[in-house]
């Protein structure tokens, strides 16, 4: 476990530009720069069938798409969302009230470890702490603050995560909703954000539209640019293959001449850097980059 203060280096930058942000932050697991490009997703603790699905896929893709998933490890949709990343083999934060320690709720025990060792528990308590009912709305603040944008997957009139929305639009995030039946209680609070101007989420590419890219180039760790979180997740072979696609149409057969690997090979990095939404196919012999 790690104590973080607000003035350390690796204390999250996003965090640190906060007008409100957290003084000392205590770690189980690690935090890493790429978590820098992440994204929340919240919503209700008595999540429908659909809205858990809805949850668990969104974080699997955007995983694969290079996002470190946020959350806060409850049940439900935060639960849900954490699994998602995970399964995909990505990395996920939970947000506790509690401390890192004493997990809540207790039944979440295997996947704080989980987490923690594909990502990081943080929380502002000590690492005892139980958890109080003030605890919750605070946290929400720091939930939205490591993000780039919140994603409410189910939330009622009430829900904490409408909460966690607004502190998203007071610091400058993007808000987006998923939508649900006009009939579900569950999907009410969502609907409204929607029509309070929410970015309204099918799948991952309705993320992807607005944050799936840097407005400036990044510096990976070996130094080189970077233009979407999911280029800082490729192989060797898969960067080959990524840079001799063009923004125009590129067949299979000027990428296997240009890259001087097997067909096989080729086509095995396509079906990769299509999953992790870098390039797509616009025939069965060619693809183009969409960064």
């Amino acid at each position: 476990m790690t104590l973080l203060r607000d003035r350390d280096e690796c204390f999250p930058r996003l965090l640190r530009e906060l007008p409100d942000p957290p003084g000392l932050l205590f770690v189980r697991g690690e935090l890493l720069p790429r978590d820098a490009v992440a994204i929340a997703i919240v919503g209700s603790r008595h999540a429908t069938h659909y809205g858990l699905r809805q949850a668990e896929k969104l974080a699997g893709s955007l995983a694969l798409a290079g996002f470190t998933i946020v959350s806060g490890l409850a049940r439900g949709i935060d639960a849900a969302a954490h699994r998602g990343a995970l399964a995909a083999g990505g990395r996920t934060i939970a947000v506790l009230a509690s401390g890192v320690v004493n997990i809540y709720p207790p039944e979440h025990e295997g996947l704080a470890a989980e987490i923690a060792g594909s990502g990081a528990l943080i929380s502002e308590a000590p690492p005892h702490a139980l958890p109080k009912g003030g605890t919750f709305p605070q946290r929400n603040r720091i939930i939205s603050g490591l993000s780039k944008g919140v994603i409410v997957v189910e939330a009622a009139t009430r829900s904490g995560a409408l909460i966690t929305a607004r502190h998203a639009l007071d610091q400058g995030r993007e808000v987006f909703a998923v939508p649900g039946p006009v009939d579900s209680r569950m999907s009410r609070g969502c609907h409204g954000l929607i029509r309070d101007g929410a970015t309204l989420v099918e799948t991952a590419d309705d993320v992807l539209r607005e944050l799936g890219s840097f407005a400036e180039p990044l510096a990976s760790q070996a130094g080189e640019p970077v233009r979407h979180p999911a280029e800082t997740m490729l192989n060797d072979t898969q960067k080959q293959v990524y840079a001799a696609v063009r923004t125009s149409p590129t067949s299979v057969d000027e990428i296997v001449a240009a890259t001087g690997m097997p067909a096989q090979q080729v086509l095995s990095s396509i079906s990769m850097l299509e999953l992790r939404h870098l390039i797509e196919r616009i025939s069965g012999q060619q693809v183009r980059r969409l960064y």
